[in-house]
């Protein structure tokens, strides 16, 4: 059946109303749970606004080294550009692309296949353009002041950035769209978790690196045929692109340009082109695929799981006490190891606070520590130290926060055992290897023994770190509804206890200096003992917070 020209403008304002909504959509949040009118954001492009002055402000680090040839800093923004879109697209993809909760209602709905999913294509390319955009503000300026550069890097750089947002679009996109149909849904959920982790410890390695890769590129004078592996990462093609037209006008450049509209043209083909024709029957078979999986009884797998024989018996019953503190760290056990969400959510968030302090270790490998060996050592654990802290702030969003709301009308008198539970679960399953591996990788470079006890201030201080989080009976596992509006404010909260983390580093580096680290370590556990088990009686007796 064709279509008449007067059928035009309708569909046209229907694919208008779709991108409008999927874009309040994803700036608000799905849920309404938790808000009220004295929290709500008064403005969305204010919430916005500032979320990009925060990526306008990591970008000022191009301009760190001062002016580079075209090349080298085309290749440092791009790289920076790349991984922070790679991060966000893998990371939005799955809830705006493939949403469980949506399909039941859009399914019935007369609209196209393609209309819906180019909507959601235009909203995650639109914000991603807005990051891209705002993160080289900086880079626009130091390009054109380049040895080689002039007033055209500006507008190449703008073209070149939409290339290549358009580039990690189609390629995420098309990678999640080939696992959904190799793997399936649950199995894919895993993968993207594995390759969000990875993609932010990329990133933060990238920064690390840059000042090296900055000082490389001077001396070699931005000579991209020195570097014959660079070809093969698409930063490099997108920074030829912008080398090509605004920069020495080299011929390997001007290759990496062809390659790059070559690869981001074949991509976007079969990404934005070829999952149209499947998209529904993709949308149709997560919503039976999540029936399937509500159905499914939780025991039928058949038998106790290893974990659940293992907190009958000591040493972990020792450990956990009391039974219903053992049944509340078997769920957060389980929604840790196995619930693709808070996967999703944990451990990206605490990826940064892991890898550091392993740089600060190669850091001491390479004599690079200005204020000595002791310090690097004791600041790594001091700052691994906040890995629970973040990690309970994070645990305590959910997509099935509804659940959680069946503990209230439990004889229980409040959130105590939930809360010692969650404790637990995030010190065995996160603080204790993270800071097992930390001492290991220290002993492996250092090959002194005796510099372990440099990191006892930081892991004296875990549990303490662990329990300030919950003081009130705050920060129950699995209770509130996934809103990124409050990200603002959990920031300033980790803020607060990195700053306690430098005091802690400062004390124990000064005790150190001064040949009272063992003193010191003496009156910490003493502190940490009775702040800990104080605090602990408190949050047992705490009753629940008010509902939000």
């Amino acid at each position: 059946m064709t279509v008449s020209p007067a059928e035009t403008p309708t569909t046209l304002s229907a694919n208008k109303a779709l991108r409008r909504l999927f874009l309040t959509l994803f700036l608000r949040g799905r849920s309404v749970r938790g808000l009220h009118k004295s929290n709500l954001p008064t403005s969305l492009p204010k919430k916005l606004g500032l979320t990009l002055l925060f990526y306008a402000l990591f970008g000022t680090i191009a301009a760190a080294s001062g002016p580079k040839p075209t090349i080298v800093t085309a290749l440092v923004l791009h790289t920076m550009t790349l991984l922070f879109l790679a991060m966000f697209i893998a990371a939005s993809s799955g809830e705006i692309l493939f949403n469980r909760e949506e399909a039941d209602i859009l399914l019935s709905r007369p609209i196209s296949a393609r209309s819906l999913l180019w909507a959601k294509i235009t909203v995650l390319l639109q914000v991603a353009l807005w990051i891209a955009f705002s993160l080289n503000l900086v880079g626009f300026v130091t390009g054109t002041l380049g040895p080689d550069g002039s007033w055209l890097f500006a507008p190449v750089h703008a073209l070149s950035l939409v290339i290549e947002s358009l580039f990690t679009a189609a390629a995420v996109v098309l990678l999640y769209h080939l696992c959904l149909l190799w793997f399936g849904r649950e199995r894919l959920d895993n993968i993207m978790t594995t390759a969000q982790v990875l993609v932010i410890v990329v990133t933060i390695a990238a920064s690390q690196a840059a000042p090296f890769a900055n000082e490389y590129f001077a001396h070699s004078g931005g000579d991209l045929a020195r570097s014959w592996w660079l070809v093969l990462i698409p930063p490099a093609w997108f920074a030829g692109f912008d080398d090509a037209l605004a920069g020495s006008h080299a011929l390997t450049s001007f290759m990496l340009a062809g390659a790059g509209l070559l690869v981001t043209a074949i991509l976007a083909w079969a990404a934005f082109d070829r999952l149209a024709a499947t998209y529904t029957t993709n949308l149709q078979q997560i919503v039976e695929s999540s029936s399937s999986t509500r159905s499914r009884p939780a025991g039928a797998s058949g038998g106790r799981r290893w974990l659940e024989r293992a907190v009958e018996r000591a040493p972990l019953r020792w450990y956990l006490g009391d039974p219903m503190t053992r049944r509340a760290f078997l769920l957060c056990t389980a929604y840790l190891l196995r619930d693709r969400d808070t996967k999703l959510r944990v451990y990206p968030s605490i990826a940064p606070m892991l890898i550091i302090p392993f740089f600060l270790l190669l850091n001491l490998r390479q004599g690079g520590a200005p204020t000595g060996d002791a310090f690097p050592l004791i600041f790594g654990a001091s700052y691994l130290a906040l890995s629970p802290t973040l990690a309970l702030y994070t645990l305590q969003y959910s997509q099935q926060f509804q659940a959680c709301d069946i503990f209230r009308l439990a004889p229980i008198t409040g959130p105590g055992f939930l809360c010692a539970g969650a404790r637990r679960a995030v010190l065995l399953l996160i603080a204790f290897p993270t800071v097992l591996i930390f001492a290991i990788a220290a002993y492996a470079i250092r090959h002194n023994p005796t510099e372990l006890l440099l990191l006892l201030p930081g892991v004296l201080a875990l549990p303490l770190f662990a329990i300030l989080p919950q003081i009130g009976g705050h920060a129950i596992p699995l209770s509130r509804p996934v809103d990124a509006a409050k990200s603002t404010s959990r920031g300033l909260m980790i803020f607060g206890f990195l700053l306690i983390s430098l005091a802690l580093s400062g004390i124990g580096w000064l005790a150190y200096t001064f040949h009272l680290l063992l003193p010191a370590l003496l009156l910490e556990a003493i502190f940490v003992f009775t702040a800990t088990t104080l605090l602990a009686r408190h949050i047992a007796h705490s009753a629940w917070p008010a509902a939000e």
